[in-house]
């Protein structure tokens, strides 16, 4: 069984961060996060009543080992603190909201791991706002549909995560949508092993997504793109301000791939986040292979010893679903 951190481990760092007369009152390990451990720690003596610590400890990812990934390749697993400050100082510099860092640390002096102490945006989740106060969630969209508009206009001819970007760096592949293609393929041909309805269509499915590869025109230009920005990656402050998380795989890509995720994740509210220009032949294509994906990447999370199971078996259902009915259209 997997052993997390406690209050007595975490003190050490919260101490750093806020200082030696700060006391540790409680720590909650907050769910969802698969490749960090992310913890609410309530405190006393200070100004802050509590605050957040990322861990990129071992033990907190859940995600099965891979031999033989190349770190530079866009869709390579996002995790680390390194690739988390790079997206906070780019994202912060534009005035895209995003939590606070109050301390940072890859010495590992008082914590056995790579760890972040950031700012508590405790004002819970636009997913949960939208169920609750819809007036107040219209308006945080509004924002976020803002901040989505800074990001689509900062352009690169380079594609790549931030981080690798940063240090001057190359992605590897020839282009985005070759990057996909081929990572499409790979996840069809994992899901056909885990899935009996995608191994029956495996030949169809591959044969439409090489179809939609072929209307894809070049493309020089890139722009800055969340990666995963579903309502449950933004937050929302006190105020009503939204605040982006989980910024690890903040990179430069075809926006129509960011626009795919706000399509499947946003459903009814996605309208409010749209923008002109986005390629149809893209989006086609992305479309499907992120389906695929999302039938792929669950069923192998699943692999190990994931506790919301339940969540990742119905994630990796409906996109099935939805990748046979992308056949028929």
């Amino acid at each position: 069984m997997r052993q997390f951190t406690n209050s007595e481990a975490l003190s050490g760092i919260v101490h750093e961060a806020l200082g030696a007369g700060v006391h540790v009152v409680e720590v909650d390990r907050l769910r969802g996060g698969s490749k960090k451990g992310v913890y609410r720690v309530h405190v006393d003596g200070s100004r802050a009543a509590s605050v957040i610590v990322y861990s990129w400890a071992g033990g907190e990812n859940f995600w099965p080992a891979a031999e033989g990934i190349d770190a530079t390749h866009p869709f390579a697993p996002a995790s680390g603190l390194a690739p988390f400050l790079a997206a906070q100082r780019r994202l912060d510099g534009l005035g895209v909201r995003v939590p606070g860092v109050l301390l940072a640390d890859d010495r590992r002096r008082h914590y056995p791991a790579d760890v972040a102490v950031v700012e508590d945006v405790a004002g819970g989740t636009l997913e949960t706002l939208l169920k609750t106060d819809p007036a107040r969630a219209s308006n945080a969209l509004s924002e976020l549909a803002a901040m989505l508009d800074v990001m689509d206009q900062q352009h690169s001819q380079h594609y790549g995560r931030v981080d690798v970007l940063e240090r001057g760096n190359r992605a590897s592949g020839d282009s985005c949508e070759q990057l996909v293609l081929e990572r499409a393929i790979e996840d069809l041909a994992e899901a056909a092993e885990r899935d009996p309805r995608i191994g029956s269509a495996a030949a169809p499915l591959q044969d439409r997504l090489q179809e939609l590869a072929t209307r894809v025109s070049p493309r020089r230009q890139h722009g800055l793109i969340h990666g995963e920005l579903g309502p449950d990656h933004v937050l929302v402050d006190a105020s009503g301000h939204p605040v982006l998380i989980d910024i690890e795989g903040l990179m430069f890509f075809d926006v129509e791939w960011e626009h795919v995720f706000l399509q499947l994740r946003f459903s009814d509210q996605y309208p409010a986040l749209s923008r002109p220009g986005l390629d149809p032949a893209r989006l086609d294509l992305y479309m499907l292979a992120m389906r695929l994906s999302l039938v792929a990447g669950p069923l192998r999370l699943l692999d190990g010893d994931f506790p919301q199971r339940t969540l990742m078996q119905g994630i990796a259902e409906h996109n099935a679903k939805e990748a046979l009915a992308l056949l028929v259209q």
